[in-house]
């Protein structure tokens, strides 16, 4: 027995080295971030005082928009021309003009602007202005079929290749590729067809040699590379282009991507010296606005239909959700309020979906209920709002969907409903993708931050300095700033790490759900912990801290896996030791309008800031026998939306 209590003496001084060496790593990590931006903001002045590459500036990646922003070409008068008389624009936005002068040349070029930016101009309007057809990468078949609609408007010859085309179909596309008098200008496929399809990409290869191939255009140019957002395996093989086809211009195209993800991505597409132009991520005219989600689903439509009836009468918009499930309730649900809304989700039937992009698209309908199948390339300038009935899962994703909205330039808004749960919902489903933790996390640090202008934190992530005096509180923590105070939690903390030690002793796992039951000294005895008194916060306060300690990895998630489901568990993590040496103030709301143990107040869960709902919400208080939205039956509505049951 004493061979057994020292084999177990040794195992724990591992455990605890292991732990002090996990503590030590992650600092070092995070000192090796803190000195990669300073290397990349050092070469940055470097570049900037050299004046770039020597020798011929055309070559170089660093030549700025500027050298390109001109109409003296010998095509400019072609293209001017086209801008007007095909595409009924007048001017160019900001870097189309030279971006459209680069591919014109025959360069290489990476083009990053922010959703609603105009990005499909730079290829469409050159694909017009020169002869043979220029073939265009997408990952959606909606967004091609949105492009194909909005091409075939303006009188732009055009045709898509997937998995539903016709042998009839096919076979003509075939030919016009070959055809050096085809009317063809644009030419949409799925990567999946560059990488499975031989046939294709024999009939390519011939049309470059024929002189027919103009251009290669790469949308949503992210998806090549695995440390970005919406990864797709088969965008890795789209480097063959450039190696089958050097003397082809390729332009790649983004709103959402890191500097660390495009330089993987010009390795992948085979194009290290491509020239770079990068457009600022700020759209002025749109309102970030994070809202605490109310606790139950029905009171999450509720709220969602006053605003949708209120200042967006009448308006478009789009509602993301995270599952299937979720956007076919929530569809349901708006539908019997009388909001002429459609579902849209990846496993409907073609013929469905395109019903729904097309009557949401000619205002048969004004909101389309989605997954992120429904998204990229969507090209409907009136989009007053994008709500988001659940945290997205990076920043990328975020910016991308909530950039749908106001593409006119005029005022429109980005609502996110924040709620607690949906982080953990949220984690089972990322938690087996590349970097998917992180990202998530990054996430919910912005859903979180409730001080900081929310462009100075999409910019931080973007790698670009934003002055928050800029914003015009033209979002929520700019519009509405609230005084936080300094808290110490330090007590909290420690009772919190020990009932999850007790757990482990007994044997349990607790979810968020029963970590907050235990605190509150509530839910199954056992895992209550005696000299833990329930604290003094509201439960949102407590739902705040507990995700402080996550993000700053005191805590950690534990996935179980099952044949049906992933469930999340927390745990101590490693740096929960460092809780025992210092005080840990944070920086919160405390004292919160909120019910000590329920969920937010009718006033939080709003943080109203427009006048129509204003004066909603007062009638509201005068009419307060109104009857909540219940979705599986016909249901009254506060008195205060106007709403027509079928």
């Amino acid at each position: 027995m004493a061979d057994i209590s020292d084999l177990e003496e040794q195992l724990a001084l591992v455990d605890s080295e292991m732990g002090a060496l996990e503590i030590q790593m992650q600092e070092l990590l995070e000192r090796q971030q803190v000195l990669q931006e300073k290397k990349r903001q050092l070469k940055k002045k470097m570049e900037r005082m050299s004046g770039g590459d020597e020798g011929d500036p055309i070559a170089s990646s660093k030549v700025s928009a500027e050298d390109w922003n001109k109409n003296d070409f010998s095509w400019s008068q072609k293209v001017d021309d086209a801008l007007k008389s095909v595409f009924k624009l007048q001017t160019f936005r900001s870097l189309q003009l030279p971006a459209i002068n680069v591919t014109m040349a025959g360069k290489d070029i990476f083009l990053i602007m922010p959703t609603g930016g105009g990005k499909s101009l730079c290829y469409e309007l050159p694909a017009v202005c020169s002869t043979g057809f220029t073939l265009v990468i997408c990952p959606l078949i909606s967004l091609m079929e949105d492009q194909l609609m909005v091409l075939e408007q303006l009188g732009i010859p055009s045709a898509m290749l997937n998995f539903n085309s016709t042998k009839e179909h096919i076979k003509w596309v075939h030919d016009e590729m070959l055809n050096k008098s085809s009317k063809l200008k644009l030419l949409y496929v799925t990567p999946e067809k560059i990488a499975k399809s031989k046939v294709f990409m024999s009939r390519l290869e011939k049309a470059y040699h024929a002189g027919c191939l103009a251009r290669i255009a790469v949308d949503e140019v992210h998806c090549c590379s695995q440390w970005g957002h919406d990864f797709r395996p088969d965008y890795k093989s789209l480097g063959i282009l450039k190696r089958q086809f050097p003397n082809t211009p390729l332009i790649g195209l983004t709103a959402t991507a890191t500097n660390n993800v495009l330089e993987d991505v010009k390795k992948i597409l085979c194009v290290p010296k491509c020239l770079m132009f990068t457009a600022s991520f700020n759209r002025p005219n749109l309102f970030y606005e994070i809202r605490q989600k109310p606790s139950s689903f029905e009171a999450c439509i509720e709220d969602m239909v006053r605003i949708i009836n209120g200042r967006y009468k009448g308006k478009s918009g789009i509602i993301y959700c995270l599952s299937q499930k979720d956007t076919e309730q929530v569809t349901i649900s708006l539908q019997k309020l009388g909001i002429a809304a459609g579902c849209y989700h990846a496993n409907m039937e073609a013929t469905a979906k395109s019903k729904v992009h097309k009557d949401w698209t000619l205002n048969k309908i004004k909101v389309v209920v989605a997954t992120v199948a429904f998204g990229m390339g969507i090209d409907k300038a009136d989009v007053r709002f994008v709500l988001h009935q659940t945290l997205s899962k990076s920043m990328e994703n975020y910016y991308q969907e909530s950039g749908r909205a106001g593409r006119d330039d005029l005022k429109a808004d980005c609502i996110l409903y924040y709620g607690f749960m949906d982080i953990f919902r949220q984690s089972t489903m990322v938690v087996m993708e590349n970097v998917g933790q992180q990202k998530l996390y990054e996430m919910v640090a912005y859903c979180q931050d409730s001080r900081r202008c929310r462009r100075v934190q999409i910019a931080q992530y973007f790698d670009e300095v934003w002055d928050s005096t800029k914003c015009n509180k033209m979002c929520d923590n700019c519009n509405n700033a609230t005084s936080n105070e300094k808290v110490d939690v330090t007590n909290y903390c420690a009772d919190l790490i020990k009932i999850l030690k007790q757990a482990v002793q007994l044997g349990e796992k607790l979810t968020p759900l029963k970590l907050i039951e235990a605190w509150n000294g509530k839910g199954p005895s056992k895992l209550r912990v005696a000299s833990v008194s329930p604290p003094d916060l509201s439960r949102k306060e407590m739902e705040e801290l507990i995700v402080h300690l996550l993000l700053e990895q005191y805590l950690k998630e534990d996935f179980s896996f099952t044949a049906y489901a992933t469930i999340s568990y927390l745990k101590e993590a490693p740096r929960a030791n460092l809780l025992n040496d210092k005080k840990h103030v944070i920086s919160m709301r405390i004292k919160s309008r909120s019910n000590k143990l329920g969920s937010p107040t009718e006033e939080e869960a709003e943080k109203v800031k427009h006048p129509e709902e204003k004066e909603t919400r007062s009638k509201r208080k005068q009419t307060s026998t109104a009857d909540k939205v219940t979705p599986n039956k016909k249901s009254k509505v506060p008195e205060d939306i106007p709403v027509t049951l079928d």
